[in-house]
């Protein structure tokens, strides 16, 4: 019945757009957004826009390359690379609207035009890097790149678009060419699909609780928050927890009945692996086996072999390398972690053997009689626009960066706040979006978007467009918005990826996009949660949300004795995806068989504990099967290792020093993509970094 009406809904879209299309001059991504600082008209925007968009965006794509491709004079930058650059400003302009608001205002009707537009999409960039007369005119382009006077970016953004029509079969013979079609095409429609089932999974579950008892231990705070998600589901006097991680894990860390934790971290466990309509453990087998056959027809043993050839890592072995350098440290350390929090189990139930939903609840019960610290007790300080300023200042004192309010820029919901960025000077830097509660139209998580990056046309540079988004606590009865101390960290990590698609100063947007490794993009976000626990940085942000008391130094200096703690559990269930992520795309043959045995295999080969599961399980683990990081999750540590070496750049001189912030600035975040990663770290730190200050961090050395 359920395909029967996403086919329905498919085809009423398609005929709607066909039969009832609004007009270029009602539509507005015809006309020039006339806002400020031209950003999207949300407010004018309807879904029966978009597909008359994508289709005009698509055949204007496909006339300018057709002019490109067929010119009879001799291919030069000026005439091949830079048109091909500039080229599809309506498609890029309606799809990076379409993309941002499907992850964040999703429904079915967007969810339809995405799949109805995603094979679309992927035959026009096919035909566009499967074009034999445009690849030869871009490869005589790179072949003569010393002898044209072209600029370091020029000859950069050349390097890039030759490699990438290379790396996606440009130079195959047509049989091949038109076997990487269909696999580029249905690789598109599966991973949306896989999208939509993860969503749709955290949206349906609900754990109902009707009886106070049921509550034991849980802070008013939680409780009160489950009473409001109750009352928006229509269900007064009971009380409702999600998966959702504001829900979830402060369940799992406070609640006395165990039974409760095990049946709400079942739900988000088994996602995509119910054996309904939301199963997808086919989908992931098949999700595989097509990158399997795309690796093979573009000369790569595995899809890892092909993924991380443009990466710092460059290879699956040396991947795999780094990461078993971290693994057994990590796991001893949380060897001692299970052992310790089993032994407080026992103490009231011998029989006590610890399982995967118990560990955030003792883990929490330990650092409490070891720190006198209860996580519970730093939300009052945590309130989200205190932490939010908390960001702009350390911008402000690193960069000279001010962050304005602005009421009169078009948003998309009644959550979002949007501010303009400046220099210190006046100058205008960019747009910035904030989104960060969870609803039923988001999907999980934290990210940054762009809705337009920065470049330079006609010697004018065009500002940045950017947002973050996350999944944070929500405001309670009269309580505001109060964080935990994961979520300050993740708004100071999303803000770092801000910073870094605000403050490039590119020509080209490709530099600065495709240009940059996967497992260099981490570092600018990575780097800004070192400051967020930094005591001068915590006064000036971490104030009581009813006195406006600063946390008082005692409490800042319990958080800091504890920041090591259970880095053996996180680091692990981290490492166990990373690893899982690999295994997974370093298969050489066509998978067959069970893939939950699959995981079991990779983890039992690891010598994964079984109190610990991967941080993402197969059927949920949205990064690498419905995201832009298959056979690359292990980049967040990666870059860990990086940003640990770089914040001692500021913590050998000072927490602000002007010359180290201007070097991160011009190398790191305004050059990325411009010339190889490692030699821009270089360029900024001086020598290649080393995993020691990562694991002496950690507590893992």
């Amino acid at each position: 019945m359920e395909k029967i009406l996403v086919a329905l809904t498919v085809l009423f879209c398609g005929t709607l757009a066909l039969t009832a299309a609004p007009t270029k001059s009602t539509n507005p991504f015809f006309q020039e957004f006339k806002t400020p600082f031209g950003v999207p008209p949300f407010e004018k925007i309807k879904v029966e826009h978009y597909m008359p968009a994508f289709r005009a965006g698509i055949d204007e794509n496909q006339r300018e390359v057709k002019a490109i491709a067929e010119s009879t004079a001799p291919a030069t930058f000026a005439n091949t690379v830079e048109p091909l650059e500039k080229s599809g400003a309506l498609l890029k302009r309606v799809t990076s609207v379409f993309f941002v608001l499907s992850e964040s205002m999703t429904d079915e009707k967007m969810q339809a035009i995405a799949t109805e537009v995603s094979p679309l999409l992927s035959k026009n960039s096919d035909d566009i890097l499967l074009n034999e007369r445009l690849f030869e005119r871009i490869k005589r382009v790179y072949e003569n790149r010393e002898k044209e006077s072209l600029t370091p970016e020029q000859k950069r953004l050349t390097e890039i678009y030759y490699k990438r029509f290379l790396r996606n079969g440009a130079a195959l013979p047509q049989e091949m060419k038109d076997r990487l079609r269909k696999i580029n095409e249905e690789l598109g429609l599966l991973e949306l699909k896989f999208s939509d089932n993860v969503l749709a999974e955290n949206n349906a579950f609900q754990m109902v609780l009707d009886k106070r008892e049921e509550l034991a231990g849980l802070p008013e705070g939680v409780v009160s928050g489950a009473a409001e998600a109750a009352q928006e589901r229509g269900l007064t006097g009971k009380w409702v927890f999600t998966l959702h991680k504001p829900s979830l894990l402060p369940f799992l860390t406070y609640s006395d009945r165990r039974d409760l934790r095990e049946k709400l971290y079942r739900g988000y466990f088994e996602k995509g692996n119910n054996n309904d309509s939301l199963d997808n453990k086919a989908i992931l087998v098949k999700i595989t086996n097509l990158r399997i056959d795309k690796a093979h027809i573009l000369g790569f043993p595995s899809f890892a072999d092909y993924s991380l050839t443009e990466n710092m890592a460059q290879n699956p072995d040396k991947v795999y390398t780094f990461l078993g350098q971290i693994w057994e440290p990590a796991r001893r350390k949380a060897l001692q972690e299970a052992a310790e929090w089993e032994a407080l189990g026992k103490k009231d139930d011998p029989s006590f053997k610890l399982q995967p939903w118990d560990w955030w609840y003792y883990a929490e019960k330990v650092r409490k009689a070891k720190y006198d610290l209860d996580e519970e007790s730093l939300r009052p300080y945590f309130k989200l626009e205190n932490v939010l300023q908390g960001a702009f200042d350390v911008a402000g004192k690193l960069y000279g960066l001010k962050f304005v309010e602005r009421k009169d820029i078009p948003k998309y919901h009644k959550d979002v706040r949007v501010f303009e960025v400046l220099e210190k000077d006046g100058r205008h830097v960019g747009i910035f979006y904030t989104d960060y509660f969870p609803r039923a139209s988001k999907r999980g998580g934290a990210w940054m978007n762009s809705f337009r990056d920065e470049s330079i046309v006609g010697g004018k540079r065009i500002a940045p467009v950017v947002s973050n988004n996350g999944n944070f606590s929500k405001p309670t009865g009269d309580k505001p918005a109060l964080l935990s101390f994961e979520e300050v960290t993740t708004l100071f990590h999303e803000f770092g990826h801000a910073l870094h698609g605000l403050l490039m100063n590119v020509t080209y947007s490709t530099v600065g996009g495709a240009g940059m490794p996967i497992d260099f993009i981490e570092l600018p976000s990575q780097i800004m949660e070192n400051w967020a626990s930094e005591p001068e940085v915590l006064k000036s942000y971490a104030k009581h949300y009813q006195t406006g008391e600063v946390m008082p130094d005692s409490l800042i200096a319990k958080m800091s004795n504890a920041k090591r703690f259970n880095q053996g559990f996180e680091t692990v269930e981290y490492l166990a995806a990373s690893i899982l992520d690999m295994d997974w795309h370093r298969l050489q043959t066509p998978f067959e068989g069970s893939p939950l045995e699959f995981e079991k295999r990779s983890m039992e080969r690891i010598g994964l504990m079984p109190e610990i599961l991967p941080r993402y399980r197969s059927t949920y683990y949205l990064h690498i099967f419905g995201g832009g990081y298959s056979a690359g999750y292990y980049s967040y540590i990666w870059a860990q290792v990086l940003d640990a070496d770089a914040f001692q750049a500021f913590k050998e001189t000072s927490l602000f020093d002007s010359e180290a912030a201007a070097r991160f600035r011009k190398f790191i975040l305004e050059r990325s993509g411009t010339d190889e990663a490692m030699k821009l770290y270089k360029e900024f730190r001086g020598a290649e970094p080393k995993v020691d200050a990562l694991l002496k961090r950690k507590g893992l050395d």
